[in-house]
């Protein structure tokens, strides 16, 4: 028990549980009573629409997986089975696949804000890095998603993703006959699949909560990027923050809910509603959108340097495009944290986020042509960011002034 804790009992019941599983009071303490900065904008209500996003996968997920066939002779037919013939299954199939798309929306946007506002600096780089672990579990969960409803693209895509790990020098073989259950893809890869795809949200789910335990020691950081100094630089986080949680979820629902009710398959591919053909290729492969802006930096290189041949190159560079924000709290040193201090950073970081844009645009594109050169130029421009641009700055900016203290910032503001 804290020893500075507000929290009493409120009746014979609530003591009698505290005394055994102080539950009602570590959630006073750590979740509602938390001090949390007072100037936080709505660019912070995405940790908890990412949560709320969390949930409805999982809770979709569940019901889902009641109703399919992990079987590559009925799987196809199982989805299709669920869409026309289980009550209500048209909805939950529709609010899982949408769900997707919107976990990763959120889930960008919360990154590009942390990226903007240095969260990722002392003392907050485990969780920028639980939170990186999330996004890379994120992503493979969503990739083994999109090869159950084993359709032309689920096929085609798990094909050749799964030949990423036979660029591996020595065990590359070894390691995608281990991933694949064989020697092609086939029904082993759809039943290791199913089983991942129904686990890893479990395992994200626990990951999510040493995130945000890690948030819990040094506090949120705010778009001024000064640590709290005194108790007028906060407020609780309950009732202020939870209600505009809450508010923003609602807002957050209203494009979600118009693409299930309204297109739900908008977002797909119309070659995975062609049930899977290993003998017809279909003209361009292309995964989902949010793993489009990877599949270019693995795409981009396509040649030989030294010992590396083209393919494995592609990998290292996918690769390194994860290790890249595993490790950016030691690349970006400058003390100030908030990019709106920085004025030459701004410029950077904009580009940045165009670029991010236009290696999307460019992942759903034939890797032919102006595609290609854009492409390398759009892979040049990540890394250089990282490690060339962050650390430059971080020696040669001189930011603006920061306010003394938060209650400065916001009460100057107020009188402006």
């Amino acid at each position: 028990m804290s020893e500075h804790s507000t929290y009493t009992p409120g009746n014979s019941v609530e003591k009698w549980l505290d005394d055994r599983l102080p539950v009602v009071r570590f959630a006073k303490e750590h979740l509602m009573d938390f001090p949390t900065p007072k100037n936080l904008n709505y660019w912070w209500t995405f940790g908890a629409i990412l949560v709320m996003c969390l949930g409805i996968q999982i809770v979709t997920g569940i019901i889902l997986a009641m109703h399919y066939t992990p079987n590559i002779a009925m799987a196809f037919d199982s989805v299709e089975h669920i869409r026309r013939d289980v009550n209500g299954g048209r909805i939950i199939q529709a609010v899982h696949a949408v769900g997707a798309s919107m976990f990763f929306v959120a889930l960008y946007i919360h990154m590009f804000r942390g990226l903007y506002y240095g969260s990722y600096k002392a003392p907050r780089e485990i969780i920028w890095i639980l939170g990186v672990l999330i996004f890379i579990l994120t992503v493979a969960t969503a990739f083994m998603g999109y090869i159950l409803p084993w359709g032309q693209m689920s096929f085609w895509g798990a094909t050749v993703i799964s030949n990423i790990f036979s660029a591996i020098p020595v065990v590359g073989e070894n390691i995608k006959q281990l991933v694949l259950g064989g020697f092609a893809v086939g029904n082993p890869t759809l039943n290791r699949f199913f089983s991942l795809h129904y686990l890893l949200p479990f395992v994200i789910a626990a990951i999510v909560g040493l995130h945000i335990w890690a948030l819990h020691v040094p506090g949120n950081n705010n778009p001024i990027g000064v640590e709290v100094k005194e108790s007028r630089d906060t407020v609780a986080f309950h009732p202020y923050y939870t209600m505009k949680d809450l508010f923003a979820m609602v807002v957050f629902m209203i494009p979600f809910a118009w693409f299930v009710f309204f297109a739900p398959d908008i977002l797909g591919h119309p070659d995975n509603y062609i049930m899977a053909n290993s003998q017809v290729t279909p003209a361009h492969i292309v995964p989902e959108w949010y793993l489009l802006p990877f599949y270019t930096i693995l795409r981009a290189i396509d040649f030989n340097v030294l010992f590396i041949d083209s393919k494995l190159g592609g990998v290292i560079a996918m690769g390194g495009a994860l290790v890249m924000l595993l490790v950016l709290p030691w690349l970006d040193t400058s003390k100030v944290r908030s990019g709106s201090f920085r004025p030459m950073f701004k410029w950077f970081y904009w580009l940045f986020a165009i670029n991010f844009v236009a290696l999307t645009y460019l992942g759903a594109q034939p890797a032919e042509g102006i595609y290609t050169v854009l492409a390398k130029v759009c892979t040049a421009y990540y890394f250089i960011y990282f490690l060339v641009v962050l650390p430059v700055l971080s020696r040669i900016e001189t930011p603006k002034p920061l306010p003394t203290s938060i209650s400065e910032s916001v009460l100057g503001k107020a009188h402006a």
